[in-house]
């Protein structure tokens, strides 16, 4: 393992530095999932990207859908991959493996309907999989600097120690790697709802202050919309359960891991950050999208705080699991990473914040989280604004 502010990464094209080497089987279209599913079992070492969009929307969301596979492609964990289309969806398979291939990395694609129906596509799909996933295997790990690290922040099956074990932990882990010049980005806006005056303050200037409480205001707005007189209480039955009272009570938790130093950008959903340091992407509290808007945003890792215990990992980018109590990670020990419950325990928060980091500098080099041991990969779940047409 590399030392300092060095580990060993996966050098793109495009500069970017990747921890996983993944080939992608990615459909533009619900309609190919299974062609897509078929093609990455007949190839070991490649992973289907399923998903349930590509199609029947308009507006804000098909915007949103393109944003989000396009940038997910992007990814530096990704080695290449296979842009896998029906023929007469809106999200054409060319033009994603067109935007895809600016990257420069290896991107094909191909269209059901045009080679001549599934058996077919899988067929031609296959050869083309198994090509880049024999060229994957010759990439070797260069030296690489932690300023080239973007990571993403999620919790999910939140309790009332949440904001008082692993949360503040993973909150000096983002200190830390802001100190060294890397990225982080903290989401969920409607989880950051009642504390805009708090963010605002740690804003990087007014501009950046507006357009923080500007989304937080919005996603507010959004849950009252909804949930109507319920809107105060927008949290899962989970974390009711767990001990927390209101959306309010869990939002001072979520945003502590964030840590305390300055907010320098808030970026849309799946768009990757320009500045380094600490961004906001506005995002949403539903973990599986949020994930995905994570993923497409360039983040190589994600680390995801839990108090109820959620097994979830995504696709192609490794998920850090920090348990907040110690009967959590007791009763999903094969599921946890990092036990913080510890700190209700003796242990202080800076000591559990230096077992987190040697989690995330051994992810950064290869070493398999939970969530990849199982193979909870999941399905990527995309954002949407509207309903289906």
């Amino acid at each position: 393992m590399a030392g300092g502010d060095a580990f060993r990464g996966y050098r793109r094209p495009g500069g970017e530095v990747g921890i996983r080497n993944h080939v992608a089987v990615l459909p533009s279209v619900a309609c190919a999932n299974g062609v897509a599913a078929a093609i990455a079992e007949e190839v070991p070492g490649s992973v289907p990207l399923l998903h349930g969009h590509g199609c029947g929307r308009g507006g804000e969301d098909l915007g949103i859908h393109l944003r989000t596979l396009v940038n997910l492609g992007h990814n530096p964990n990704l080695h290449g991959l296979l842009v896998v289309g029906l023929g007469c969806e809106a999200l054409r398979a060319q033009y994603l493996a067109g935007e895809i291939s600016r990257s420069g990395k290896a991107v094909e694609y191909l269209d059901i309907q045009e080679v001549g129906g599934s058996r077919k596509a899988v067929e031609r799909g296959t050869e083309v999989v198994r090509r880049m996933v024999e060229e994957a295997r010759k990439a070797v790990r260069e030296e690489a600097s932690l300023a080239e690290v973007t990571l993403g922040l999620e919790c999910g099956g939140s309790d009332a120690f949440s904001g008082i074990t692993a949360n503040p932990a993973v909150g000096l882990v983002a200190d830390w790697l802001v100190e060294r010049g890397g990225t982080v980005i903290l989401t969920e806006t409607t989880e950051m709802i009642g504390t805009a005056h708090i963010l605002r303050r740690r804003s990087r200037d007014e501009a950046v202050g507006c357009e923080v409480e500007a989304r937080i205001r919005e996603a507010e707005r959004r849950t009252r919309e909804i949930l109507g007189p319920l809107a105060a209480m927008a949290i899962a039955p989970g974390n009711m359960d767990g001990g927390m009272s209101s959306i309010r009570e869990k939002s001072l938790g979520c945003i502590l891991k964030g840590g305390n130093t300055t907010i320098n950008q808030v970026v849309d959903y799946g768009t990757p950050p320009t500045a380094k340091g600490l961004v906001v992407m506005d995002g949403p509290g539903y973990d599986v999208e949020s994930m995905t808007g994570l993923a497409a945003s360039g983040c190589q890792v994600i680390i995801f705080t839990t108090g109820r215990g959620n097994p979830i990992g995504f696709p192609v980018v490794p998920v850090i699991k920090v348990a907040s109590n110690s009967l959590l990670y007791r009763n999903m020990e094969d599921d946890m990473d990092v036990n913080a419950g510890r700190i209700l325990e003796g242990a202080s928060l800076s000591e559990l914040a230096e077992e987190i980091e040697g989690v995330l500098r051994r992810v950064l080099e290869g070493e398999l989280t939970k969530a990849e041991i199982n193979r909870q990969q999941g399905i990527l779940c995309i954002y949407t604004t509207t309903p289906a047409l």
